[in-house]
C-alpha cells in the first residue's frame, strides 16, 4: 500500500492544453477535516487505509496542499441543458488535479468538486457544501456496490468555510474518481464552436486511451460511438431495474465512458412511482423516472450530431438504433433475476409491467417488494406481500400467473433460490431520509451517521446484524423531500 506522497502522476488529458482546460488552482476551504473517506476508492490507488486519518489527507483533498506533479485544470464543455443548448459551460466547482496509475496500469482521474471559483463558474463562488457533497459520496459508492456504472468518492472534506445558498452553509470539497470525466458536452462544445482540429483532437485522444479496441475495426469511430451507445443502454437500464432517478441528465452530465456522472438532486425510489420526479427544479418532467429511457437516447443523438464529422449519418443512425433494444435486453435480463428466474420467456415483459403497474397503483415499496419475493417460497411470498395492494383480485391474477412461470422456471431448493434472488435484491438502498438524517448529524459536527450509513451501503445484499432501521419504509416525512440542483 501507498502514502500519500507515492502516488505516480500522469496527467494525459492537461497535455491536450489550453485550448481544452485552464489551470487553475484549488482556492483552500477554512479548517478542513475528514468528514468520511471510503477504503474501497482509496484502494483504487492503493492508497493506505490509515493516510486518511492523517492531517496532511485533509489538507490535500481541502486545497491546502497539491502534489509537485498535479497539473489542476478546469475542463470546458458546452451542453444541452433541459433541451436548450448551452454554448459555453465547463468546470465550474470543480478541477481535475490530474490523473494518477495505479499498480494494476489503471488510469483515475482526481477531480476535486468544490474547489473555488474558475473561469466556467458563470456567477458562481465555485464552492461545494457539505450536503451535496456528502450526497455525491453516499450515491457514488452505493451505486458500485449495487453494480451499477458511475464515478467513485474517495472522500468528503468538511470546513468551517461559510457558503451561501438558500441559508448560509459550511462548505466541502468531495474527491471523486473517474478513468475519464470527459463528457457528451465536450464533442459539442468544439462542434458548435467548429474548432475541427480539437474536436479531431479529442476524439484521438478518447478513442486511444479508453476506446483501444475500437482501433482494430474497419471504421474505429463508428465502432466507439457504438460502444458507448451500448454502455449508456445497460447504465439507464439497470437505473431502471434498481428505481434510480438521476434527476438532472443534462448532456453535460453524461459520461463519455456510459458511467452515472455528476449527482445533484438525485433519489432511489421508495414507493414505485414511474412518473416520478426527483428533481423540484424539473416543472415539466423531463428527468422523470419513466423519461431516463427516452432521454438517454437523446442525448445519444445529440452526442451523435456532434460526430457527424467523424461518421456518416446513415451509419450513426444505425448505431443508435441498437440503442432501445440493447436497453430492452439488460432491463429484462435484470428484472427476471429479480423476479427470481434463471431463463426467458416472451411473456416475461409483460409480467414484468403487469406487476409495476401494481405497485404503481397501490404505493408498494420497490425496494422491499423484491428483497421479501425471494425470502421465501413463491406461494408463501406472494401470500405475505399480497396486502401491500389495494387492487388485491389484480395481484391474486399476478401471483398465479407468477407461480406457474416459477413452477416452469425450474424445481430449485428455496436456500439456492433465497441466496440467488438476495444476491440482486437490496436489503439497503440510499434513501433520501437516511441521508437527510446523515447530513442534518454532519452538519452539527457529528459525522458518526454519515460513516455508519456508508458502511451499510458498500454491502447492500447482505443482512448485517443490528442495522434494521436502515432497511425500513421510510417516514411520511421521508418521502417528501424537496432535492434541487442547488449545492
Amino acid at each position: 500500500m501507498k502514502a500519500l506522497d507515492e502516488l505516480t502522476f500522469d496527467n494525459r488529458f492537461a497535455r491536450l492544453g489550453d485550448a481544452f482546460s485552464t489551470h487553475v488552482l484549488p482556492e483552500p476551504l477554512d479548517e478542513p477535516r475528514l468528514v468520511v473517506a471510503s477504503k474501497a476508492a482509496m484502494a483504487l490507488l492503493d492508497l493506505d487505509p490509515a493516510v486518511a486519518q492523517t492531517p496532511v489527507f485533509a489538507e490535500l483533498f481541502g486545497g491546502h496542499k497539491l502534489w509537485a506533479e498535479a497539473e489542476p485544470r478546469a475542463m470546458v464543455y458546452s451542453g444541452h441543458q433541459f433541451g436548450g443548448y448551452t454554448p459555453q459551460l465547463g468546470d465550474g466547482r470543480g478541477l481535475l488535479l490530474g490523473e494518477v496509475y495505479n499498480e494494476a496500469g489503471e488510469h483515475w482521474d482526481l477531480h476535486l468538486k468544490g474547489a473555488g471559483m474558475t473561469p466556467y463558474s458563470r456567477m458562481g463562488d465555485g464552492r461545494a457544501v457539505l450536503r451535496s457533497s456528502i450526497r455525491e459520496f453516499l450515491a457514488s459508492e452505493a451505486l458500485h456496490a449495487l453494480g451499477i456504472p458511475t464515478s467513485r468518492a474517495l472522500c468528503v472534506i468538511g470546513s468551517s468555510t461559510p457558503v451561501w445558498r438558500e441559508k448560509q452553509e459550511r462548505g466541502a470539497m468531495v474527491l471523486r474518481l473517474a478513468p475519464s470525466h470527459i463528457r457528451f458536452g465536450h464533442f459539442e462544445y468544439f462542434y458548435y464552436t467548429k474548432k475541427p482540429e480539437q474536436q479531431a483532437e479529442l476524439a484521438e485522444h478518447v478513442l486511444n486511451l479508453h476506446y483501444p479496441e475500437c482501433r482494430e475495426q474497419p471504421e474505429p469511430y463508428l465502432a466507439m460511438f457504438r460502444e458507448i451507445v451500448e454502455r449508456n443502454a445497460e447504465m439507464i437500464a439497470k437505473w431502471q431495474a434498481y428505481g434510480f432517478c438521476h434527476g438532472v441528465m443534462n448532456t453535460d452530465n453524461m459520461s463519455i465512458l456510459g458511467i452515472t456522472f455528476d449527482f445533484g438532486p438525485f433519489a432511489f425510489l421508495d414507493d414505485f412511482d414511474a412518473h416520478f420526479i426527483c428533481n423540484h427544479s424539473d416543472h415539466e418532467g423531463r428527468y422523470s423516472f419513466s423519461n431516463q429511457v427516452p432521454i438517454g437516447q437523446w442525448n445519444l443523438s445529440a452526442l451523435a450530431q456532434a460526430l457527424t464529422p467523424f461518421i456518416s449519418v446513415d451509419a450513426l443512425k444505425e448505431a443508435l438504433g441498437l440503442y432501445l433494444p440493447l436497453y430492452q435486453a439488460h432491463y429484462l435480463d435484470l428484472m427476471r433475476r429479480r423476479l427470481g428466474l434463471t431463463t426467458a420467456e416472451d411473456d416475461d415483459q409483460k409480467l414484468v409491467e403487469r406487476l409495476l403497474k401494481l405497485m404503481q397503483n397501490s404505493g408498494v415499496d420497490y425496494t422491499l417488494f423484491f428483497r421479501r419475493l425471494g425470502d421465501e417460497p413463491a406461494a408463501l411470498a406472494v401470500t405475505r406481500l399480497r396486502d401491500d395492494f389495494v387492487d388485491m383480485a389484480g395481484f391474486d391474477t399476478w401471483a398465479e400467473q407468477y407461480k406457474a412461470r416459477v413452477a416452469r422456471d425450474g424445481d430449485y431448493p428455496q436456500e439456492q433460490r433465497r441466496e440467488r434472488m438476495h444476491a440482486v435484491n437490496p436489503l439497503y438502498i440510499l434513501r433520501n431520509y437516511l441521508a437527510q438524517n446523515a447530513i442534518a448529524a454532519a452538519e452539527s459536527g457529528d459525522y458518526s451517521e454519515v460513516r455508519r450509513l456508508h458502511d451499510v451501503l458498500t454491502r447492500p445484499f447482505e443482512e448485517q446484524a443490528g442495522m434494521e432501521q436502515y432497511a425500513q419504509r421510510p417516514p411520511d416525512w421521508g418521502k417528501h423531500l424537496e432535492i434541487s440542483c442547488s449545492s
